[in-house]
């Protein structure tokens, strides 16, 4: 058990000198997941979750990094990320920046053409952003595909080619009507809920300041008074009544 703790360190270690030194190849992602081969649970659990933040870490500052680099170094740059996170299971920064590096492509090809993102690409981007819940970015990638699409020349033309791309032009339409509805729907569930704990704090509060103060006797009903004096006055003839027979016996 010791020397696998001991080889899985080195292996950390090495893979985060392989981040240090800006090795951002598939040799680190080699690493990476050798890192992650291990039977134990808990550990894995605990590994994965570290290895997350230092990677979510990395990631950000390598971005900033490669801002004034070729497009070919940002995207290979943005592609080992995307490897990494999608190894140690992190989805939500693997769709992060897969989202990132599609959007850097079609924002290039208007000087490089082969870097155009096809309706396609942004198609099955859309549908697993969907099914992981990012339904704000599922419906911006279905604006891109949609956006590649000339839609009148479609429209005119009767080829076989024509008639596939307008199946592709609903089928992304559908999934994006899908999305924003998914998003509406979520909007909408967060600000009830969030209505709905304003209400009961107000409510909380108001019954509160509604409370008498407890310092402050209530005062008796005017019934009360009248018969706790016909009781004082009752144990005064009683009272007098005892020393009377009491001064008698005496005698």
């Amino acid at each position: 058990m010791a020397d696998s703790d001991s080889m899985v360190a080195q292996q950390i270690a090495l893979f985060h000198s392989q981040i240090n030194k800006k090795r951002f190849n598939d040799d680190s992602l080699r690493i990476l997941e050798s890192v992650l081969a291990s039977n134990d649970v808990k550990s894995l659990f605990q590994l994965r979750s570290t290895l997350k933040e230092f990677i979510r870490s990395e990631s950000l500052s390598a971005i900033r990094h490669i801002a004034a680099k070729t497009v070919d170094q940002q995207l290979s740059t943005l592609e080992f990320f995307v490897g990494a996170f999608a190894i140690i299971g992190d989805i939500e920064s693997c769709l992060a920046l897969r989202y990132e590096a599609l959007v850097l492509r079609e924002h290039k090809s208007q000087i490089h053409q082969w870097l155009q993102v096809s309706p396609v690409e942004w198609l099955n981007f859309a549908e697993q952003s969907l099914d992981n819940c990012f339904y704000a970015i599922a419906a911006k990638a279905c604006d891109y595909g949609l956006s590649c699409f000339h839609k009148n020349e479609i429209v005119r033309s009767k080829t076989d080619e024509s008639c596939e791309n307008l199946q592709l032009i609903e089928k992304i339409t559908k999934l994006k009507n899908c999305a924003l509805t998914l998003a509406a729907s979520r909007s909408g569930m967060f600000l009830i809920k969030a209505q709905a704990v304003e209400y009961l704090r107000k409510r909380a509060s108001e019954e509160c300041n509604s409370q008498p103060p407890s310092c402050k006797p209530a005062p008796c009903a005017a019934s009360t008074l009248y018969r706790d004096g016909i009781k004082k006055r009752n144990d005064r003839k009683l009272n007098a009544s005892r020393r009377t027979v009491s001064s008698s016996s005496q005698l």
